[in-house]
């Protein structure tokens, strides 16, 4: 894993569309499609399949605004604003492994349809949560901010 692997800041909230309007209006952020629906996910207790729906912002620093699920990891912390931190990463597995060594525990996964890990969520104990997301998504995933297009004048 490397520093330059970093590629959004998540946010769950349980309010998605003002959050995203206070974003536009404060920051200027402008926001690619939402896009999700429902996902298998493993969580510590056991197998499950959540709605999970989210928009990426087109502008950088990217942002992921994610609509949250109550009673999973996916709900906003009090006091706390941002999430999760997404990275890419080339071997999904042996990330989480090493983030295990260094004291983070999985909350979630997910497997491709390969059977290789697609992402993962873990924590450490003072609340740093990381997503690894496997590379042979980015591309997919960069549609989600591909340039908004304008009507012409």
């Amino acid at each position: 894993m490397k520093a330059e692997d970093q590629f959004h800041l998540g946010i769950v909230t349980d309010d998605f569309e003002a959050t995203r309007a206070q974003l536009s209006a404060v920051f200027g952020y402008e926001w690619g499609a939402e896009v999700g629906g429902p996902v298998q996910v493993t969580l510590t207790t056991g197998d499950t399949v959540l709605e999970l729906r989210c928009a990426y912002s087109v502008t950088a620093p990217r942002l992921e605004l994610v609509r949250s699920v109550p009673g999973t990891l996916w709900e906003p912390a009090a006091g706390v604003g941002i999430h999760h931190i997404g990275y890419w990463s080339d071997d999904v597995a042996a990330d989480s492994a090493e983030l295990g060594r260094q004291g983070f525990v999985t909350e979630a996964t997910r497997t491709g349809p390969d059977g290789t890990p697609f992402f993962s969520f873990q924590r450490n104990a003072s609340g740093l949560r990381v997503e690894l997301v496997n590379r042979a998504a980015q591309s997919g995933l960069e549609q989600c901010w591909a340039a908004v297009r304008r009507p012409r004048a």
